[in-house]
C-alpha cells in the first residue's frame, strides 16, 4: 500500500474527516485490522487565513510548499492538499515536491462526468466561488459552473468561516444553504466546494445530486494506494 500524503489544518475540522475517510475507505476495501498509511502536516490555520484576507497567496503558497516538503520527506508517496481553497496555490505546492499532488478540482469533475451531468452550482468559500481558480480547473473538464448571486456566497463564506471551522453545525445554516441551492437556475447538481461544507450538508439535504469533494479526494486517494498494493496500476 501506497502512503498518502495530507497537507491539512485549513481547518483541522475537515481534515479529521479526511482522516477518518481514509481509514474507514482502506477498513471496508481490505478488512480485518488494516487503515490507512498516512502522512500528516497541519498548519496553524490562523496564519494561513490572515494571509488569505490580506491576499497574499504567494506568502501562503510559499508556506503550503514548505509543508508539502515535509510531508515528502516524511515517506508520502503522493499528496493531497485538504482544502478546496488553498489548490489556488496548487502550483507552488506541485513545484515544491517530487511526488504526485492529486488536483481536488479533476476529481470532483470526474465524478460529475461519470455521473452524467455537465451544469453544476458552485458551493465554497468566497475565494473560491468569486476567483477564477477552482471553476477554470473544472470548466477545463466541460462543464459549466455556477456560482450563487454576491449575497448569497457571502452567506455562504460566513457560515463556513464562522461556524463551520470552528465546529459550529447549525440547522438554520443547513437550511440558509438550501435557500441558496434552490436559486440555482439549470444546475443538475451541487458541488460541496469547501471541505468544511459535508459537516452541514449532505445528500439528504437536497434533492439535486451533491458532489461532496472531501469524500471524492479521499476516495481517489485510497484508489491510488490499494491499487499498487494489488497490482492494478
Amino acid at each position: 500500500m501506497l502512503t498518502i500524503g495530507l497537507l491539512g489544518g485549513m481547518s483541522w475540522e475537515s481534515t479529521a474527516e479526511y482522516y477518518r475517510l481514509a481509514n474507514v475507505l482502506v477498513r471496508e476495501r481490505l478488512g480485518g485490522l488494516h487503515s490507512a498509511k498516512l502522512v500528516l502536516h497541519s498548519v496553524d490555520f490562523a496564519e494561513i487565513e490572515r494571509m488569505q484576507v490580506e491576499g497574499r497567496w504567494d506568502d501562503a503558497g510559499r508556506a503550503l510548499a514548505g509543508a508539502a516538503a515535509s510531508v515528502q520527506a516524511g515517506g508520502a508517496d503522493f499528496l493531497l492538499i485538504c482544502t478546496n481553497t488553498m489548490h489556488k496555490v496548487y502550483d507552488q505546492v506541485q513545484a515544491a515536491v517530487d511526488i504526485p499532488v492529486i488536483h481536488l478540482g479533476d476529481t470532483t469533475a470526474a465524478a460529475i462526468r461519470a455521473a452524467g451531468i455537465t451544469t453544476v452550482g458552485l458551493l465554497g468559500t468566497g475565494f473560491t466561488m468569486d476567483q477564477p481558480f477552482y471553476r477554470e480547473r473544472l470548466e477545463s473538464h466541460g462543464l459549466k459552473v455556477l456560482v450563487p448571486s454576491v449575497e448569497d456566497r457571502a452567506t455562504v463564506h460566513r457560515i463556513i468561516y464562522d461556524e463551520l471551522c470552528v465546529g459550529v453545525v447549525r440547522d438554520e445554516s443547513r437550511r440558509a444553504y438550501q435557500d441558496v441551492i434552490a436559486k440555482f437556475d439549470g444546475a443538475e447538481g451541487v458541488i460541496l466546494g469547501c471541505t468544511e461544507i459535508e459537516l452541514l450538508i449532505s445528500q439528504a439535504d437536497v434533492p439535486l445530486p451533491v458532489f461532496p469533494t472531501t469524500r471524492l479526494h479521499v476516495e481517489a486517494a485510497v484508489d491510488r494506494a490499494i491499487q499498487t498494493k494489488t497490482g492494478n496500476n
